[in-house]
């Protein structure tokens, strides 16, 4: 689509002809996507009796016998590459052939061989040594849909011993076998168009069902869709919204056209046992692809492209290499520590990776500003997020975060204003709460005559990072499921199966709600604890069924993150609970919106208390926890995991099960250091007034976990930076989001 058409376009919404976040989203976006889907898919639409399936994976993976077991399954012939291409190439044994030539001449050998070799409509099982010749993969991919088997080390190690093989191609004297298959694994990774991930001990039939699954899933990407929570069941709604929304278009919309927010049509994928027991072994990084890659169809992003913003994501940048490590605390209370990343909360783990989706996702004719609105974390999260991207992929967006200038804590405005000070990034302040400007955020998307101005004149689109975005929301599944993988590694848990517990600060019910969805994926979640504060609306909905924003006035509190009124991802959790139904959720919310509260009826509650519960506790019981805490173990926590523990305790008073209980650690207690100072006992006046003070105050104590590096050096390096107040005023924050606009993208033509 050239831009003198998309100005067309952007004229008729102007006029009123078309609504831009409905048919813009519906029309434009969609088309866009549908082009680089059948430029991506080209070479896979052919019929099965033309397409090869081709099988890679390391020595031992079971490539021959899984080979013959998915032939018969899909009445197609089977080619082993040893045994019918090698072999009667070589007139030899292969094994003859490798003691005769050697490694490195054996590889280009049997890479000539392939190269020569061709067929359709086959199952082709390559050697395990096929991937690392360039030629030969790619003449084998002109023609044939890669499947890579990815079995368990160990498995494969036992395997080949069975087998009697001590050595492979291309492994020196003296070098592990698991250092040569970790080597391999970059050629595989390399290669593949879907991968299989193989559970611990996997027979063949159960590895062949699994690669019958994943063809079907690569062929069918437009299985993979989502919804707006507020869609209508009966599917009488206005049909112009009704387009198939898959991932890259979810991610640059943000939110959905009727207001609602973006799920999966078809729910979440669910691993079996054995696959989580293999990923229990993995990293954190490997974690996250192998869960994530269940999530996002390939269409959208390839796999190979999101290890690589994976790996990107939770890199050098995080202080700890477990990334979200798991600590004990005391009885059967562990702390997942989400506290690592540049900006010291757990923001970091959705937002070092949620900007590169974005910017994979992005169409390209068209700029784009994120807007944020923030209680304190997710505006320098962001921001760093974002402000990581490549400088093309900069070139088109925008960010502009609004927060409350008295909800914040000093050091929270301090991040914010000094890594939002360019163009394209900014920090800005509102004279009001974080429900404010979230909600002017909301009725900004839904304003047609807005948007159509700023499409119009500056080429540039709306959207967000909050986690009313799927692509902010999915990567936070990750943490809760490798929470549960580290207990199962390291002995709590005495198998895979066993309950835990999780205990999540909660204002906007995001963290919560992606501890749902890893439960949804097999996680052995038993219940979800909401921990609020004094500003406990959700506390009260989980206990009586009624969400009431009537008198109620949002308190500013020790733990600011979650000051919040309004829960977007309570939303979520409704649609969840209802099993889909967005008439009633539609109907809830607008009656939040226009009445201010509403009731769900007893059956629903019933569902949601199946698994949510929910508690707040007092200003005073966060500090004398904080208190206790440090003086009973020597940990240091945060307001916010205070809050967190302080409720756990309470309800793990009431109940006698010694399951495993992992509170969520949502930020380094530095973060409020005045808070967390007082608490462990210094008087008000004896707290320093600069933030850099305060944590050197902690960092001469010897406190645990220490001092975050990053968030130390931040304050270091930053002075207090002027940065823009706002009167609480809808029409002067659109005034900031045009102005934004023209800082960023007044020279697009």
């Amino acid at each position: 689509m050239t831009f003198q058409r998309i100005r067309f376009f952007f004229g008729l919404v102007k006029a009123g002809k078309l609504r831009c976040r409905s048919q813009f989203a519906a029309t434009f976006l969609p088309n866009y996507r549908c082009l680089y889907k059948t430029a991506w898919l080209s070479a896979c639409t052919a019929q099965p009796t033309e397409r090869n399936v081709i099988l890679m994976g390391p020595p031992g993976a079971g490539k021959t016998t899984v080979g013959r077991l998915l032939g018969k399954r899909l009445h197609m012939p089977v080619i082993d590459i040893d045994d019918h291409v090698l072999e009667n190439a070589w007139l030899m044994p292969v094994a003859k052939k490798l003691s005769q030539v050697g490694g490195d001449r054996f590889l280009e050998e049997e890479g000539e061989a392939v190269c020569n070799f061709h067929a359709s409509g086959s199952v082709i099982s390559l050697t395990g040594s096929n991937p690392l010749h360039t030629a030969a993969m790619q003449h084998l991919k002109k023609n044939g849909l890669v499947v890579y088997l990815d079995v368990d080390t160990d498995d494969i190690i036992q395997r080949l011993a069975r087998m009697k093989v001590n050595r492979i191609v291309g492994q020196e004297a003296g070098t592990p076998m698991e250092d040569i298959l970790m080597y391999r694994k970059q050629f595989y990774e390399r290669w593949f168009d879907t991968k299989v991930l193989c559970g611990v001990e996997d027979d063949a039939e159960e590895v062949t069902e699994k690669v019958v699954a994943s063809l079907r899933r690569y062929q069918d990407s437009d299985s993979e869709t989502f919804v707006s929570t507020r869609s209508s069941v009966s599917g009488l709604g206005d049909k112009s919204e009704d387009e198939p929304k898959f991932f890259s278009d979810v991610v640059v919309e943000g939110l959905a056209p009727d207001g609602g927010l973006y799920v999966p049509k078809g729910g979440f994928p669910k691993l079996s046992p054995k696959q989580w027991q293999r990923l229990a072994k993995m990293p954190y990084c490997d974690r996250a692809c192998a869960i994530l890659e269940q999530c996002i169809h390939p269409t959208d992003v390839s796999p190979l492209d999101l290890r690589r913003m994976v790996q990107r994501a939770y890199g050098a940048n995080f202080s700890s290499e477990a990334i979200a490590p798991v600590r004990h605390l005391e009885r059967n209370q562990y702390v997942l520590e989400l506290f690592h990343g540049p900006t010291a909360s757990f923001k970091d783990l959705a937002l070092q990776l949620m900007p590169q989706l974005f910017a994979h996702c992005l169409p390209q004719m068209c700029n784009y500003l994120v807007l944020v609105a923030t209680s304190g974390d997710t505006g320098s999260a962001v921001l760093s997020g974002f402000g990581g991207l490549d400088e093309a992929a900069r070139s088109r967006v925008g960010v502009l975060v609004f927060f409350p200038e008295h909800g914040v804590s000093q050091i929270q405005k301090l991040q914010m204003t000094s890594i939002g000070k360019g163009n394209n990034a900014r920090a800005v302040s509102v004279l009001s709460d974080f429900d404010f400007c979230q909600r002017s955020i909301k009725t900004m998307f839904g304003d047609a005559a807005m948007t159509g101005h700023l499409a119009v004149e500056y080429a540039a689109v709306l959207s967000t990072a909050n986690s009313i975005n799927w692509a902010r929301l999915l990567p936070q599944v990750v943490y809760h499921a490798s929470a549960y993988l580290d207990l199962l590694r390291d002995g709590v848990l005495g198998q895979f199966g066993d309950p835990v517990d999780v205990c999540i600060p909660t204002g906007n019910f995001g963290n919560a709600m992606s501890a749902l969805y890893a439960k949804d994926m097999g996680v052995p979640i038993r219940r979800v604890i909401c921990a609020s504060n004094l500003n406990c609306v959700v506390a009260d909905f989980v206990r009586t069924g009624r969400y009431d924003l009537r008198g109620r006035t949002l308190m500013t509190s020790h733990s600011p993150a979650i000051d919040i009124l309004k829960s977007s991802n309570l939303e979520r959790f409704l649609h969840r609970a209802s099993g889909g139904d967005g008439d009633l959720v539609r109907h809830l919310f607008t009656s939040l919106e226009e009445q201010q509260h509403f009731q769900v009826s007893p059956e629903l509650l019933q569902k949601v208390n199946q698994d949510v519960q929910a508690a707040w506790c007092s200003e005073e019981d966060c500090l004398a926890t904080i208190r206790e805490v440090q003086s009973r173990t020597g940990y240091i926590m945060d307001t916010h995991t205070a809050v967190a523990k302080s409720v756990a305790d309470r309800l793990q008073e009431e109940d006698s099960s010694t399951v495993p209980l992992v509170i969520c650690s949502t930020a380094h207690y530095g973060k409020f250091a005045p808070a967390v100072l007082t608490a462990l006992g210094e008087h008000g006046e004896s707290v320093p007034a600069d933030p850099q003070e305060q944590l050197q105050r902690f960092s001469s104590t010897g406190a645990v976990p220490e001092m975050h590096g990053a968030l130390f050096q931040c304050l270091k390096e930053s002075r207090s930076q002027p940065h823009r107040v706002c009167q609480a005023d809808f029409h002067v924050l659109t005034e900031e989001v045009e102005a934004t606009i023209q800082g960023s993208f007044l020279n697009v033509q």
